[in-house]
């Protein structure tokens, strides 16, 4: 007997030998079969969906949930134009904590929005002896008051309080580690939010980092997430590789560094596992610190790495050599040179076919770069909301040459290329039907079509987010489409993506979402 048997819906299921099926049986969590297959079994419960749409649950394959979960629960300066309204909010804050020495935090920084940067000296006036440090959007920088500025060394370099990649990092170093109790929590939050997007797994992108890490102890606070029922999807993790350190293993092994125990990629479950290695080269674009081959329009320099090109790329070879699946975060062209020639060195000295290396956001590749990507079997995992949300911005920073270069899709896809969809979540918005729909149509929020060439059909885009994103977190015999034997993830929409006009699809209502067979939030 079936557990549940799901009836009269359009099973849109990914799959190329069963395209679209009218019902649905699943056991202990698995599906079991299509159609004729389970049309006789009987079944302890029977759903009627009322010929609704059913597709794979959406699977992001590059997320933050303890930060988004944070950011939820944070004073937020998001959508002030002015200078003085930011420091209102800030000052209010400051108010509420009333503890003089302690840390305040604030997100929702965006300088393009105040028209410059907030000061150090612009925060001390409303700090009243706390320690402020106020988060840019992009995760890639932060400003913070004169407090905090006197206990950082003397060689941290800032602009008037304004701390880019690493500074960020040392400030972000003074701070105690969030408890793995809070930890959790906001990885509980986050969690339902995606949920409710229609999103049943994902792939958590650097835990335990100096940039984008909570705590040093970060795994273990998922693995409480989980005891405590506060994991309702499915995740994996990736390792910020400044976690690795030298090891000494046998000769033979060829393991320069790695994590305590030799732990990597594939370790773990159907719930929660290790991935990837998480790599950073270069910065972000929101920040104006990812590397490009040449300046941004109108200003004076091309952002910048994260550190000499050759330590880069010996992090990327020795992450390769120790077994691990890479995620290099690459969102300048320059960075992705850097990516690929690394890439490109460790498969020389240890070929690993199917290692389903990553390219993390390329938010700017050259045509002479594709064939490269191509031919390294490097996947390209792409966060198309942030043209839609921030498109009228980069393709003015990038010029009319470099614009159709951001975010592509076409390109990828015309060379062979995996391409993955996935949000950042919360640097910008996480509805993966939203992104589908820019994917199709490459129309900012303002209605400008930034690199229209580069735009893919509905079917492509639900692949990304869907069999794509299963392929690249090495899930495609369990996840990415409705065959036999995957798992039960389904999510259920209130109308058919690829029956609406493109500009309705990012509206269409994410009826309910299935993880094991069972509706989420029942």
């Amino acid at each position: 007997m079936l557990c549940t048997k799901i009836v009269n819906a359009r099973f849109l299921t990914m799959d190329p030998d069963h395209p679209v099926a009218r019902q649905l049986g699943i056991w202990q969590g698995r599906i079991v079969g299509l159609d004729e297959a389970v049309a006789a079994l009987p079944a302890r419960e029977v759903i009627d969906l009322q010929g609704v749409t059913v597709l794979p649950g959406f699977i992001d394959a590059h997320v933050h949930l303890p930060w988004t979960g944070f950011t939820q629960n944070t004073t937020s300066i998001a959508g002030c134009t002015r200078i003085d309204d930011a420091l209102a909010i800030v000052a209010d804050a400051v108010a509420r904590k009333n503890s003089p020495g302690a840390w305040v935090s604030i997100v929702g920084y965006d300088q393009r929005a105040l028209g410059r940067h907030l000061t150090a000296a612009e925060l001390d006036t409303v700090s009243q002896g706390h320690k402020l440090y106020v988060l840019h959007d992009s995760g890639h920088g932060c400003v913070v008051n004169t407090a905090v500025l006197d206990l950082l060394a003397a060689d941290v370099p800032h602009e008037n309080g304004f701390l880019a990649e690493g500074a960020m990092g040392a400030a972000r170093a003074l701070r105690l580690p969030y408890s793995q109790e809070e930890v959790a929590e906001s990885i509980g939050r986050a969690a339902r939010t995606c949920l409710a997007e229609g999103i049943t797994a994902c792939a958590e992108a650097g835990i335990g980092g100096a940039l984008f890490g909570h705590t040093p102890v970060e795994l273990g606070a998922y693995q409480l997430a989980r005891e405590k029922g506060l994991l309702p999807l499915r995740v994996q993790l990736m390792i910020s590789a400044d976690r690795l350190r030298p090891v000494g293993a046998h000769e033979a092994d060829g393991i320069p560094k790695a994590l305590d125990l030799g732990l990597r990629t594939g370790f773990g479950d159907d719930w929660l596992s290790v991935g990837a290695l998480k790599i950073f080269t270069d910065g972000g674009m929101m920040a104006r610190t990812a590397a490009l081959s040449a300046p941004y329009e109108g200003l004076d320099h091309a952002g910048q790495l994260q550190d000499d090109p050759e330590v880069l790329a010996q992090s990327i070879v020795d992450g390769h050599l120790g077994g691990w699946q890479l995620a290099v975060h690459a969102i300048g062209d320059r960075a992705a040179d850097v990516a690929l020639d690394a890439l490109e060195r460790a498969q020389r000295l240890r070929p690993r076919p199917g290692a389903r290396h990553r390219i993390e956001h390329a938010g700017l590749i050259r045509p002479d770069q594709l064939p490269r990507i191509a031919r390294l079997g490097v996947s390209a995992v792409v966060q198309p909301s942030f043209l839609r949300f921030f498109g009228d911005d980069y393709a003015a920073i990038m010029g009319a040459e470099r614009a159709p270069w951001l975010y592509r899709g076409r390109g990828f896809l015309d060379h062979g290329i995996t391409l993955v969809g996935s949000s950042d979540r919360p640097v910008t918005d996480g509805s993966p039907l939203r992104a589908i729909q820019f994917m199709v149509e490459r129309a900012s929020a303002s209605g400008r079509l930034i690199g229209p060439d580069e735009g893919i059909t509905v079917d492509e885009a639900l692949h990304a987010y869907t069999v794509a994103g299963a392929y690249a977190c090495h899930w495609e015999d369990r996840a990415g489409s409705l065959t036999p034997g995957k798992r039960a993830d389904l999510v259920v929409l209130g109308d058919d993506p690829r029956r609406v006009d493109v500009s309705r699809i990012g509206d269409i209502q994410v009826v309910a979402t299935y993880v094991d067979g069972r509706e989420a939030g029942k």
